[in-house]
């Protein structure tokens, strides 16, 4: 299976660990998005969204992080996606709610305006009303994850047992180290990170991410939570 991806993105990241942790071999396809090669007739080709990722396999070509995990989990009978009806709906709403609400806020609200040329506003005022609200979205979120999704017993985000929704959520969580955010008011949330980054796989899935991402910011002025 072609996977076309990069490093560094959020959305391949789960993806990657997921692959790595199941066994499943990727013929990996960088997409330059640094390059911009994303957005050339070529990859348009590939995704008419021109976005990472896209699996290939066969004749069969699927964009979206979360669809891309749950036809890889269905494909190795992964327990990570229970077969169960209401076990897999329940990792279901985790992953959309982590699509629609926290990383729309913390991603698109709050980090991506930082450093990102393309979602950056150029009227200060606006700027500043848009990582407000962002800042303001977010912590909302990160309660609602800390004390009602996680809470103090649960290891991951739906119970006990590690799902799609765990890898899916903390990439986009960690994104947040780019512009060196604080979860540390949200203990929960906290150890719930630790305990997927200790994880074997992460060190190697996450090298580009930190190395082309992360360092690159390393002292660099942002607005945090």
């Amino acid at each position: 299976m072609k996977f076309f991806h990069h490093p560094v993105s959020t959305t391949c990241r789960p993806i990657m660990q997921f692959a790595a942790e199941g066994g499943i071999t990727l013929d990996l396809q960088v997409v330059d998005l640094f390059k911009g090669e994303h957005l050339g007739e070529a990859y348009g080709a590939v995704n008419p969204s021109q976005q990472v990722p896209v699996l290939e396999d066969g004749d069969f070509r699927l964009t979206e992080s979360s669809a891309i995990l749950k036809y890889l989990a269905d494909k190795i009978d992964s327990p990570a996606y229970p077969k169960d009806l209401k076990q897999r709906a329940r990792v279901n709403e985790r992953m959309d709610w982590f699509n629609t609400g926290l990383y729309r806020d913390l991603g698109y609200g709050l980090i991506y305006p930082q450093v990102l040329p393309h979602h950056k506003r150029a009227d200060d005022k606006v700027r500043a009303a848009v990582l407000a609200w962002g800042r303001e979205k977010s912590r909302n979120w990160l309660k609602i994850l800390d004390q009602g999704l996680i809470g103090p017993r649960n290891a991951f985000v739906c119970g006990d047992a590690i799902t799609l929704a765990d890898y899916l959520g903390a990439a986009y969580l960690t994104v947040g180290e780019v512009i060196r955010l604080d979860y540390s008011p949200w203990p929960n949330v906290c150890r719930w990170l630790a305990t997927m980054k200790a994880r074997p796989s992460w060190a190697k899935v996450n090298e580009g991410f930190y190395t082309y991402f992360v360092a690159p910011y390393a002292k660099a002025p942002f607005e945090g939570l």
